[in-house]
């Protein structure tokens, strides 16, 4: 009988983290990284994330994601459990949504999102998704934006969905890679048949490729676009900015059906476990496809550090500071575990 050997390797650590979003939070990490076979030069490593991080702005999140690689990438899970009890930020629905607009609401949210995906070939994969969003207590100022805009979801509500994806997926690496590329599209459906207390379609092209371009420093490069029909609720509206995307931008600065963003960073290995990036992003939103234009478009540009804390399988410590430029000027620290993408 053979016997699987799995290779593990499990960091556990405090956590500092900070984001435009949440200021400076704390909590504890944990990365769980592990082959099904150690001799198997295939297959990449799977990855299992968890923290519990409680910001200094009343900010609550725990969260359990990752990607498991089955021996020889036949199949592969993707997964993100979460709940959030979050204080947040509105300034309308829109590419034209003043600082002035600012109001605050808060929310509570359970999330669920299930990736299933099986080789059709090599490096090519169909997969079947599931989602599910549970958002509760949202409170917010009674004729306010929410009510001026009717927001849907504004009230509390549940939506349901599934979909197909098909993925090229060419990466050398799960969490930093230096070869290769990412292509997904993937339509996601939400129905009462489902479930869900709305009825919108969400479809998503995501493509990434990333360049070895003199000995170890790296060109990464992601094109997003993200597009909703439909009845679409608060939370599953295009969110633009955050600490992965058009960092600068509060994430949510703007808010509407579509997005698209186009962003580059070039990643140099320095002296021991250090590294540094120099990043720039380009994009914008809009309600229908033809408000995606150079109108009120959107930039965004900084640099940073990085601390490798697995140098075997790539895992890096950020530390980001970007510039948000758009109706008005914005800027952020980011303070993160895993690269941005």
């Amino acid at each position: 009988m053979n016997t699987v050997k799995v290779a593990r390797n499990t960091l556990i650590l405090p956590l500092i983290a900070r984001s435009i979003e949440t200021d400076w939070s704390f909590g504890v990490a944990g990365s769980f990284t592990f082959r099904f076979n150690r001799t198997d030069t295939v297959t990449r490593t799977s990855n299992t994330q968890a923290l519990a991080l409680y910001s200094l702005r009343q900010q609550f999140i725990a969260a359990i994601n990752g990607t498991i690689y089955f021996p020889g990438e036949r199949y592969i899970l993707s997964h993100q459990l979460s709940y959030s009890n979050f204080p947040d930020k509105f300034w309308g629905l829109g590419k034209e949504a003043p600082d002035k607009n600012e109001e605050a609401y808060t929310f509570q949210q359970y999330y669920v999102y299930l990736h299933f995906q099986r080789k059709l070939q090599n490096r090519i994969f169909v997969g079947l998704l599931y989602e599910y969003q549970r958002l509760l207590n949202v409170n917010y100022t009674s004729g306010g934006l929410f009510d001026q805009f009717n927001v849907r979801g504004r009230l509390p509500y549940h939506i349901s969905g599934a979909g197909l994806s098909l993925t090229y997926d060419s990466r050398n690496n799960a969490f930093a890679p230096d070869r290769g590329g990412f292509l997904q599209i993937y339509f996601n459906h939400f129905s009462p048949a489902f479930g869900s207390d709305f009825r919108y379609t969400n479809y998503v092209a995501d493509f990434r490729r990333f360049l070895r371009i003199y000995r170890e420093q790296v060109l990464a490069i992601q094109a997003y676009a993200y597009f909703n029909s439909g009845a679409v609720p608060l939370r599953s509206f295009a969110s633009f900015g955050g600490s992965n995307s058009m960092r600068g931008f509060y994430d949510g600065r703007y808010r509407s059906k579509n997005q698209v963003v186009v962003q580059a960073e070039y990643r140099i290995p320095l002296f021991w476990r250090l590294g540094a990036v120099g990043f720039a992003g380009i994009g914008n939103v809009g309600s229908h496809v033809s408000d995606l234009n150079f109108d009120e478009l959107k930039y965004s540009f900084g640099g940073g550090l990085r601390l490798s804390l697995n140098r075997k399988e790539r895992l890096n410590l950020r530390v980001d500071y970007g510039w948000g430029i758009g109706q008005s000027v914005s800027n952020g620290l980011y303070f993160q575990l895993g690269e941005a993408f």
